[in-house]
């Protein structure tokens, strides 16, 4: 365990109940269990096969297909959804939320999330968005695991008035769960992300496309010669596809802006290679690999050769 992974004599929350349990939501169930941030887990998914594997998992305490009846008495609920179906599910939950639990979520979009699920909020409930900013381009409730947020930002979009001691408290949880923390405006934030993360995952998505439809490389071509760059942008490109279209739909404007402005540096990148400057290409590789510098010492990325994969040793001779 890390210095951040110290178990808890007292739980955060008393009773937690985990609305999704895929990636993020099983490794907050995981996570709850193994440090004590929570007394008891509820989980509750609306696909039945993956609900029988989460209990087969021992993720809960406790599962339920009814979202509704997982949040009964509950003092936290996490929302792990696709960010489209964060306001249904608040529709769903809020008549059975008992006054003073409070409410988050897990999604990397945040104003429009706060559009679809505040509405439903009833008073005395506290609605405080969260982000935690990690992830596997794997997903269900196998792909989860205890130590995803060690050392990882966990961002919180409170609307104004919210209660502080609420925000503190869910600050707290995700404290124990490893992350540091991180207060932010919504629309900050998604167009923070729309550059951090979702314009990334939209040219892996796009440069995997292209290469899958070039006429002159075989598929074989493709695979066989995948060890230089073309292979890390397949990782980003086998994140989940509902996930990910629900991304775009609901982080548009900020998703156009930075397509729009990377579309005019690519441009640029087109005319130097043109027009040969070797002297323009050289000074922009030596910016973007500072970049990358500037993350390791952040402590977002490994110091390691071949983007932080384990390499075995020499046989012996």
């Amino acid at each position: 365990m890390s210095a951040a992974a110290t178990r808890l004599d007292t739980p955060v929350f008393q009773r937690l109940a985990l609305i999704g349990i895929g990636l993020i939501g099983s490794s907050i169930a995981r996570v709850a269990r193994q440090r004590g941030l929570a007394g008891e887990i509820v989980v509750s998914t609306r696909s039945e096969q993956t609900l029988v594997r989460a209990e087969a998992l021992e993720l809960g305490d406790a599962y339920h297909l009814s979202a509704a009846n997982a949040v009964r008495d509950a003092d936290a609920v996490i929302v792990s959804v696709p960010v489209g179906a964060s306001g249904a599910v608040a529709e769903q939950i809020a008549p059975a939320l008992k006054p003073g639990a409070i409410v988050s979520d897990a999604g990397s979009v945040k104003a429009q999330v706060i559009a679809g699920m505040a509405p439903h909020m009833p008073q005395g409930v506290h609605f405080v968005p969260a982000h935690p900013v990690a992830g596997t381009e794997f997903s269900g409730p196998d792909a989860g695991f205890a130590d995803l947020f060690d050392g990882r930002w966990c961002i919180l979009t409170p609307p104004a008035g919210t209660d502080e001691r609420a925000i503190e408290r869910l600050a707290d949880f995700w404290r124990g769960a490893g992350s540091d923390i991180e207060m932010m405006d919504p629309e900050h934030h998604d167009l923070v992300l729309a550059i951090t993360s979702h314009l990334p995952h939209l040219i892996a998505y796009s440069i995997v496309g292209t290469a899958a439809d070039l006429e002159t490389v075989t598929n074989s071509e493709v695979i066989k010669f995948s060890a230089g760059g073309f292979r890390d942008f397949t990782r980003l490109a086998a994140s989940d596809p509902t996930m990910w279209r629900d991304v775009c739909l609901n982080n548009r404007e900020a998703i156009l802006e930075m397509l729009g402005r990377f579309a005019e540096d690519i441009s640029a990148m087109q005319r130097l290679v043109r027009w040969g400057d070797g002297d323009a290409l050289f000074d922009l590789f030596t910016h973007t690999r500072n970049v990358r510098k500037r993350i390791i010492e952040a402590g977002q990325e490994a110091d390691m050769p071949d983007f932080g994969r384990p390499h075995g040793t020499a046989p012996e001779e």
